[in-house]
């Protein structure tokens, strides 16, 4: 058997990595940037820099879709779009892909499919979150092969956008419908101090299967994913088992789970409790008003989302859940 290179095992890993985003290849290219800086042991901010600042100049210039998901952003281009939003700054979209945006690829980046055994430790070693360590091998690749290899990582990265935009449909719609919730948004809060009182319209019953809840496997959930909604606000929260949320993890609810929703919250309008300001200020003060503003949610919803809808149990049947009936002889009484 013919003895490999480095470089050949570089570009095995480029070539034949199960590329479903663009991390790997900006990872790749930071990577040549620092060891042509003659970094050896680097920081993690310094990591963290580079890579940023690797993701900006690609979606400055050519903005193209980074992973195949159409429901879902990177975590990469979250970060930028709140940076180019003035939601954040440069050192906080810096401190963002430190503590966010390694979890995955640095710890899979020396794979080829999906075996680590081949590459190995070849390129670099790391302490996650402190300091990355280039070895001489990265260094050799940089040294003989520099140019050859960032073009090679150029075009991978089109190829990869270019699959991602067939995959996505409109883009250029699909961020625009974004952008608007994401100049309202505001960062992640804690949201589970609301099951008292979603228990209370709930009680221990899971919004998308229509079975008891235990004690322990409550879990709050966004109605509409909090990926694009951008808030935490109560009208789009819910009760569920951690299976159904995990289930439909960002997906699209289907209708019937949209007109539950909407019921749930009528019902909240009809108690005295002070959440029911915070929906009338989020949708409007008259049924009417609170719908169309549901609505206009959703539909945004749909061209984000594209067609990924999540029905859950193909058995499920709202004319025999006991929560959306009781919800439904609730607003027929008043």
């Amino acid at each position: 058997m013919d003895k490999f290179e480095d470089v050949d095992y570089w570009k095995g890993i480029v070539l034949y990595g199960l590329n479903q985003a663009t991390y790997k290849i900006a990872l790749g290219k930071t990577i040549l940037e620092l060891a042509s800086q003659k970094k050896e042991a680097i920081d993690w901010d310094q990591l963290s820099k580079v890579y940023l600042d690797t993701y900006i100049e690609r979606l400055k210039s050519n903005y193209n879709p980074q992973q195949s998901n159409p429901s879902r952003k990177t975590k990469m281009e979250r970060i930028i779009d709140s940076l180019n939003k003035g939601i954040i700054d440069y050192n906080d979209a810096i401190n963002l892909v430190a503590t966010e945006g390694f979890n995955d690829v640095v710890p899979r980046f020396q794979t080829i499919g999906t075996d680590k055994d081949i590459v190995g430790d070849k390129f670099y070693h790391f302490d996650f979150g402190k300091k990355l360590y280039l070895h001489d091998a990265t260094f050799l690749i940089n040294e003989t092969s520099n140019q050859e290899l960032t073009d090679e990582l150029d075009a991978r990265w089109s190829l990869l956008e270019g699959a991602f935009s067939l995959a996505h449909g409109d883009f250029k719609l699909s961020n625009d419908v974004r952008d608007v919730y994401l100049e309202n948004s505001y960062t992640r809060t804690n949201i589970t101090g609301n099951i008292p009182f979603l228990q209370g319209y709930q009680g221990n019953t899971c919004f998308y299967c229509g079975e008891r809840i235990g004690d322990k496997d409550v879990h709050v959930d966004h109605v509409l994913p909090r990926q694009f909604i951008q808030h935490d606000e109560i009208w789009n929260l819910v009760l569920s088992h951690s299976i159904c949320n995990m289930n439909k993890n960002d997906s699209l609810i289907g209708k019937h789970y949209f007109d539950k929703l909407v019921a749930r919250n009528e019902n909240i309008m009809g108690s005295n409790h002070p959440w029911k300001k915070k929906i009338a200020d989020a949708l409007g003060d008259t049924p009417v008003k609170r719908n169309k503003s549901m609505l206009y949610h959703y539909e945004n919803a749909k061209i984000v989302l594209k067609n990924n809808y999540w029905e859950n149990s193909p058995h499920y049947n709202r004319e025999t859940d006991p929560f959306f009936k009781r919800l439904i002889t609730k607003l027929n009484n008043r």
